[in-house]
């Protein structure tokens, strides 16, 4: 049931504007117009979707699926069938992308279903020209809330002739209609190690520069490393602790210089962390902070002008859909809802490379640190002992439970579907679990998450062990 507007507005009046519709912003907008009955305005410079449709999450999983597709059919006869060398045709590949792209904006992302719910969808440039004014181009919308949603683009590190260079970022490679040849990419973070392994597997030859000493450096450490052998192993030419001093055209293509020598490679991607779209809208006149992170908020989402709430990358939290999304929907809620939710503490996430993976809660130096090295215990269980592992000839992972003073404060996994099986830990953690109360869950047979039942088990063993004199006196009395 929708709840009725309080508010009478004019033609140019609101109770929402949102500006952005990327994954924040679509949130925000649908969810205060189809479920508060608030009339709301959104402006998009752009295409409606924003980087996860367009640039980011959308088309880099398509990637990844033809990928493994090529992989799995290069590898058959490790499952008893005939393997072969597939014929890959990148712009094929491309072409699909773009096709899955244009599906979910006619459907999901299509500015006309967000029209039929009532979102007055503007396009154009927005300003903040007050505390509850935006101005788009020449039109003037007043508003009781603004919320500022214009995410983020790729940060550009200041390499000695990179503005000479057509290089890459994911804002334009999948404009294009096929991928180089060769790729170097100047970056090890979740993207970099997508994308690599991706068109390593599609044929692509692909060398990675990364100038801190392991890849993943956010995610819990081994896990970085195991990946790093994944990748190498694969033929990826992975280079830790090199830097990138200067790039030329060259060739084919592009040259870089690097601490001990020169690499070559018909194209350059650059994948080293995002900026966020934060200048320009008008919100340093308004006196609203705006750091090298992005827009300064509270734990609410709220700048310090109390009617602007900032979410999504452009605040600078965490940079991932679902957090975006998620604190969309609490900004709103706490605009026009009595009572004020609490943000949650726990954001967890995954790089989707194969194997994924993912991340919750505290890494074991990070709980060292919160509850001291007498409190923590790493738990944890390589995939070689279990039974789905080996069917589907996955075992190259591991799962591993972090606890402090006996509850679980940290999840990660290295292995298939790592992405999918992480949200039973983040669970645990929310609520402040035991591996007790996970050894009481009956986890299914044969999958991957029943290693997270065998790691509570093997906890529970343990403590059984400690009664083994009380049992043996027990079956001799009886």
């Amino acid at each position: 049931m929708k709840i009725p507007n309080p508010f009478t507005p004019t033609d140019d009046a609101y109770d929402l504007v949102v500006i952005g519709m990327g994954s924040a912003g679509t949130i925000a907008a649908e969810f205060a117009s189809e479920q508060l009955g608030l009339r709301v305005a959104a402006v998009e410079r752009g295409r409606v979707g924003g980087d996860c449709l367009w640039t980011g999450c959308v088309p880099s999983k398509a990637l990844i699926a033809s990928a493994k597709v090529a992989h799995t059919v290069r590898h058959a006869d490790d499952f008893a069938v005939k393997a072969e060398s597939p014929e890959i045709d990148l712009s094929a590949v491309w072409q699909r992308i773009k096709s899955i792209q244009g599906k979910i904006a006619t459907t999901d992302d299509d500015p006309d279903r967000f029209r039929s719910i009532g979102i007055d969808l503007i396009n154009g440039e927005a300003k903040v020209s007050g505390s509850r004014e935006v101005t788009v181009d020449d039109r003037v919308l007043k508003t009781r809330y603004t919320l500022v949603c214009t995410g983020s683009r790729p940060f550009i590190p200041p390499i000695d002739g990179i503005a000479e260079i057509d290089f890459l970022t994911t804002e334009n490679l999948f404009e294009i209609n096929r991928p180089p040849e060769s790729l170097v990419i100047i970056g090890g973070g979740p993207i970099a190690c997508e994308i690599a392994q991706s068109l390593n597997r599609l044929g692509v030859e692909v060398t990675i520069l990364e100038m801190e000493p392991r890849l993943l450096p956010r995610d819990y450490p081994p896990h970085g490393e195991r990946l790093l052998r994944i990748l190498r192993e694969e033929g990826v030419d992975v280079r830790l602790g090199t830097t990138a001093s200067k790039v030329r055209k060259g060739g084919d293509g592009v040259n870089v210089w690097i601490d001990d020598g020169k690499v070559t490679a018909q194209g350059l991607l650059v994948a080293t962390g995002r900026a966020p779209n934060a200048h320009g809208l008008g919100l340093d006149d308004l006196g609203i902070e705006i750091t090298r992170k992005g827009i300064t908020v509270d734990n609410h989402n709220r700048t310090s002008v109390a009617a602007i709430y900032a979410v999504g990358d452009v605040a600078g939290r965490a940079l991932f859909t679902h957090s975006a999304a998620y604190d969309a929907v609490l900004a709103v809620r706490d605009m026009f809802l009595p009572g004020r939710g609490v943000p949650p503490p726990l954001i967890p996430w995954c790089t989707f490379t194969d194997p994924e993976v993912a991340h919750a809660g505290l890494t074991e130096t990070e709980a060292i640190e919160q509850h001291g090295r007498r409190k923590v215990q790493v738990h944890s269980r390589n995939l070689e002992h279990s039974d789905r592992a080996r069917t589907d000839g996955v075992t190259d992972g591991e799962i591993v439970i972090i606890t402090a003073g006996g509850r679980i404060v940290g999840g990660h996994a290295i292995c298939a579907h790592a992405g999918e099986l992480i949200h039973e830990l983040i669970l645990a953690i929310r609520f402040r679990m035991k591996l007790s109360d996970l050894a009481e869950m009956i986890h299914i047979y044969p999958t991957l998450a029943s290693t997270i039942g065998q790691i509570a088990g093997d906890d529970a063993y343990r403590t059984a062990r400690r009664y083994r004199s009380l049992a043996k006196s027990g079956r001799l009395l009886g």
